[in-house]
C-alpha cells in the first residue's frame, strides 16, 4: 500500500455545455469548467470550497469524493466558469436598462447629488441580474473525480520521495545505534576500575578513622549507583525497536503519518537520555547526530497523511 503526502495539486478544465431554461442546449460560445485541488499538511481533515454561485449546490457532491479518498491535510478545492472568449461582454436586455434608468432617475429625485450610473456598473448589474445557465452535474463530477485522481497521484509521488528520505534517515540512525551498543559495557567497565582504584585510596585514608568494610561499602555503593546511571543499554535496545518499527510502517504503507509521528517523538526521547547518561565524549557526539537525524526526519514524517 502506499504512503501518501499531504502535499500536492492538481487542476483540469472540460468544455461545459451550458443547457437553456428549456433544457435544450444553447448557442454560441461554449463555457469552459475548470477545477483545482491543492493540499498541504495538517493534524486533521480540513476541507475548503471557493466555488461560483452556479457550483454551490455541488459542494455537498464534492466534500463526499474528497473525504472518501483523503483523510488528513488541509484541501481546498476551487472552480471557475469561463467562456472561451475572455473578452466578451454581456449583453444587457432593453428591458434591464430601461429598469436601471427608471431606479436611476428615482434615487436623483430623492438625492439630487447622486451620482449617475457608469458603463461599468451597468454590466456589471446587468451580468449579476441574468439567469445563469445550469452546468450538468455529470460533468462536474467527471472533472471532480479527474482532478482528484491526479491530485492523489501526486500525493504518492511526493510520498515515495519521503518515504525513500526517511529509509535515508533510518539506515544511518541504525548505524549510529550499532556504534553506541558496544561502548557500553566499556564504559561500565571503566567506571568499575575507577571506582576500584577509589575504594582502594579509601581503605588507605580509612585507616584508623573508619573500618576496613564500611569504607568497601560505601565505595562499592557509590559503584553501583554510578553504573546504574550511566547504563545506556535499555535506551538502546528501545532506539533499535523504534527504528524496526518504522521500517515496518514504511513497508506497510497507508494511514501512517500519526503513528509515525508518535514513535519520532520516542526516538527522541530516548537520544536524549543516551546524551544526559553520557560519561564519555563519544557516546556524546553519538546522542547529538542521532537527534540531528530524527529532527530531520520529524519534519518530513509530518507531511504524511
Amino acid at each position: 500500500m502506499a504512503v501518501y503526502s499531504m502535499t500536492g495539486y492538481a487542476s483540469a478544465q472540460i468544455g461545459a455545455a451550458a443547457a437553456s431554461a428549456e433544457g435544450e442546449p444553447r448557442t454560441g460560445p461554449q463555457r469552459r469548467l475548470g477545477m483545482e485541488m491543492r493540499s498541504v499538511n495538517s493534524r486533521f481533515l480540513d476541507l475548503s470550497f471557493r466555488l461560483p454561485d452556479e457550483l454551490r449546490s455541488f459542494e455537498p457532491t464534492l466534500r463526499s469524493l474528497v473525504t472518501a479518498k483523503i483523510k488528513r491535510g488541509k484541501i481546498e478545492v476551487r472552480a471557475a466558469i469561463e467562456g472561451q472568449d475572455g473578452n466578451a461582454l454581456p449583453d444587457p436586455a432593453p428591458r434591464m436598462l430601461q429598469r436601471l434608468a427608471s431606479v436611476q432617475d428615482t434615487v436623483q429625485s430623492w438625492l439630487p447629488d447622486a451620482a449617475p450610473l457608469s458603463v461599468a456598473e451597468i454590466l456589471r448589474l446587468c451580468g449579476a441580474a441574468a439567469p445563469t445557465a445550469d452546468t450538468p452535474a455529470d460533468e462536474v463530477t467527471q472533472l471532480a473525480e479527474a482532478v482528484l485522481a491526479a491530485l492523489l497521484a501526486a500525493r504518492a509521488q511526493e510520498g515515495v520521495r519521503l518515504v525513500a528520505m526517511l529509509r535515508s534517515h533510518l539506515k544511518l540512525l541504525r548505524g549510529l545505534t550499532e556504534q553506541a551498543g558496544p561502548l557500553v559495557p566499556q564504559l561500565v567497565e571503566q567506571q568499575r576500575q575507577r571506582f576500584m582504584d577509589r575504594w582502594r585510596e579509601a581503605m588507605g585514608l580509612a585507616e584508623g578513622s573508619a573500618t576496613p568494610e564500611a569504607a568497601q561499602d560505601r565505595a562499592l555503593s557509590e559503584a553501583t549507583a554510578f553504573a546504574i546511571r550511566i547504563d545506556v543499554a535499555e535506551e538502546v535496545t528501545r532506539l533499535e525497536s523504534h527504528i524496526t518499527e518504522i521500517e515496518r510502517l514504511l513497508t506497510k504503507g497507508g494511514e501512517v503519518g500519526k503513528r509515525l509521528d508518535f514513535l519520532i517523538q520516542e526516538l527522541h526521547r530516548e537520544a536524549n537520555t543516551l546524551g544526559s547518561k553520557s560519561s564519555a565524549l563519544e557516546l556524546t557526539r553519538i546522542s547529538v547526530d542521532m537527534k540531528v537525524l530524527i529532527e530531520q526526519m520529524r519534519e518530513q514524517v509530518q507531511n504524511l497523511e
